[in-house]
């Protein structure tokens, strides 16, 4: 069934088509046909859609334009892509861990330096094989007796160790013995050292003193396997060489200090030195021996006499009236070891 649009669209045509087309004859028919439509539309308006106008069905068209797009609708924009989702700070929240543990590391690392630091080095944990390791004396204090012999230059030192050698048995060893006969060996490599350190009163190295008075005390025993007891004269001159041979060699059982003033003690050098032909035994060379007896070798006679280890003797009477006394107090000393 037609449409009342439809009806007015066919009575259009037959009209144009039987009167020429003027101007006024195409809006009598167009009035016309408006006005069949809006009565028809009055009865009928549920049923019924509105009906161009003529003047719009006239009207050109515009050619829909073809989309580009190769899917099936091809004449159907493509809608936008959708925006970019927001960017997240999740670098930022990762990176926050490692700042936490490096912090917790570093803090952690200082406390435990802090603590160490409060802790006394005897009381500090040391690995077993980082542990220093303490060397072990070359003889024992059990089988070997040795006894310091200290006093300043000129006191008498030799005079007495010479008597207790040819009295008791002793053997003597004078480390300025041993010094001037390394500077005199072909090819020591002490030789200039001790050389230079002896004219200017000066303290040889104390790992060339040490090494000499161990070799000869081993040479000494090789000779005579009893023979066990030492009287190392003129040494140690300073403390450290006292803790060192101690702990290298073997540990002193007693200190013998021949003391005597410094005027008596040059009075005796500069009458040894008509005869005895030492280049240490004139005024200047003396003098520095002196002060490096004082400033040096004094502490070794104290440090011994805080462990009641010091036999203390007078050295300005006659060396008769000094062995006499000597001999006295060392009997008190060692007992039957004297």
């Amino acid at each position: 069934m037609a449409t009342p649009a439809r009806q007015a669209w066919r009575q259009l045509i037959r009209t144009s088509s039987r009167s020429p087309a003027t101007p006024s004859n195409l809006l009598q028919q167009q009035r016309l046909a408006l006005r069949r439509q809006a009565s028809t539309s009055t009865r009928a308006p549920s049923r019924r859609a509105v009906a161009p106008s003529p003047s719009a069905l006239l009207r050109p068209q515009p050619s829909a334009r073809r989309s580009y797009s190769s899917g099936p609708q091809g004449n159907q924009q493509t809608p936008p892509p959708p925006p970019p989702p927001p960017r997240s700070n999740g670098n930022q929240v990762k990176f926050w861990p490692f700042v936490i543990v490096i912090a917790c590391g570093s803090g952690g690392y200082m406390l435990l330096v802090n603590r160490r630091k409060e802790i006394p080095p005897s009381q500090r944990a040391t690995p077993p094989d980082m542990a220093p390791t303490k060397p072990t004396p070359a003889f024992s204090a059990a089988d070997v007796t040795v006894l310091f012999v200290l006093g300043g230059p000129g006191a008498g030192k030799g005079t007495q160790c010479a008597r207790l050698v040819h009295d008791y048995g002793f053997t003597h060893l004078s480390a300025g013995d041993l010094l001037r006969a390394e500077q005199d060996r072909p090819g020591s490599q002490y030789g200039q050292l001790i050389r230079d350190c002896i004219k200017n009163g000066a303290i040889v190295p104390q790992e060339v003193t040490i090494a000499l008075l161990e070799q000869a005390m081993r040479a000494a025993m090789a000779a005579a396997s009893a023979n066990r007891r030492f009287l190392i004269d003129g040494f140690p001159r300073k403390m450290d060489q006292a803790l060192k041979f101690e702990e290298v060699v073997c540990p002193a059982r007693l200190v013998l200090f021949y003391d005597c003033p410094e005027a008596e003690m040059e009075r005796r050098l500069m009458e040894r030195g008509k005869t005895s032909g030492r280049a240490d035994d004139n005024a200047d060379s003396i003098r520095k021996r002196f002060r490096t007896f004082v400033d040096t070798s004094m502490p070794v006679v104290t440090h011994y006499e805080a462990g009641d280890r010091v036999v203390k003797i007078d050295a300005t009477p006659t060396p008769d009236q000094v062995y006499a006394v000597t001999q006295q107090r060392l009997k008190q000393a060692l007992g039957d070891k004297f």
